[in-house]
């Protein structure tokens, strides 16, 4: 079974980081931690080996102007 949440959302710079931040500082101190997406808390229980995916893409449009999109993918199989 497979259960998917999403969420997406406009925030400034700032914000942005402090989530980054909040989501390592658990990674470095709890054996689990919640993370809240939209209304929904989803627990995590991370293993000491992670895997670590950085993807990038950088768009150039004459007409739409260009776009840089960066997503992260951690991914574990918990114990």
């Amino acid at each position: 079974m497979v259960q998917r949440t999403t969420s997406a959302e406009t925030l400034d710079r700032d914000a942005v980081a402090a989530r980054l931040e909040g989501i390592a500082a658990s990674l470095r101190s709890e054996d689990e931690f919640t993370v809240r997406v939209e209304n929904k808390d989803i627990t995590l229980r991370p293993t000491d080996s992670i895997t670590f995916e950085v993807d990038v893409v950088e768009k150039q449009a004459v007409f739409r102007g260009d776009r840089e999109t960066i997503k992260l993918e951690l991914d574990w199989r918990p114990e």
